[in-house]
């Protein structure tokens, strides 16, 4: 896909979400839309879905989410009828427990523990099926790197990676939410970047 990212997002900037998805949807040949289902989540859900129904889901869960955010996840399931692929770690959490364990931010291990429950399925997700525009709800003020993109970046992969909502903010985000009656769930932990203002290394 040949496109001048500078000039899309110039042309994209005073655009809305929904807008932006539409514009997303309509060059696209096979877009998917990543989610965690962490919080606010399901605002992008709902402005993908409103504009493609059956859009491909791809949930890559660690396994260590918390038991709020995966009753989270099957309200929005059921709520939206998302079209989710689930991709999971090869190894289960308890094998991991035993051989690894979850090792802190600044063990040398952590490397290896992030590519085996986040990368690697992501990884093997991104190749089944082979997107051309990925959704995902990367927000301006989440981290320095996040900082540096816009609405439209690409990814390694050479894939465009569109963020409707990037330059909103959670205050933006809790007034949707309130608009369109869609439940939120903040109890929720990626143990691959502990910090919410680290990278995970999915998106660099």
């Amino acid at each position: 896909m040949n496109l001048n990212i500078e000039e899309i997002n110039d042309f994209l900037s005073d655009k809305n979400p929904l807008d932006i998805v539409k514009w997303a949807v309509s060059i696209a040949e096979n877009p998917v839309i990543t989610t965690n289902f962490r919080p606010y989540e399901v605002a992008i859900l709902n402005a993908v879905t409103e504009v493609k129904k059956d859009i491909k889901v791809i949930w890559c869960d660690t396994g260590y989410n918390t038991v709020q955010t995966y009753r989270h996840a099957e309200e929005l399931i059921e709520k939206l009828n998302l079209n989710i692929h689930l991709y999971v770690p090869k190894q289960t959490v308890a094998h991991r427990n035993v051989v690894l364990g979850v090792p802190s931010i600044d063990d040398k291990k952590h490397a290896l523990f992030t590519k085996q429950v986040k990368l690697e399925p992501f990884s093997r997700a991104m190749k089944e099926h082979q997107p051309d525009v990925w959704f995902t709800n990367l927000r301006k003020g989440q981290t320095a790197f996040r900082d540096s993109i816009n609405i439209v970046s690409k990814s390694n992969d050479g894939v465009l990676k569109i963020s409707p909502f990037y330059h909103w903010t959670d205050k933006d985000l809790d007034t949707y939410l309130e608009q369109y009656n869609l439940p939120n769930e903040f109890k929720y932990f990626d143990p691959t970047k502990v910090e919410s203002n680290r990278e995970c290394g999915l998106h660099i």
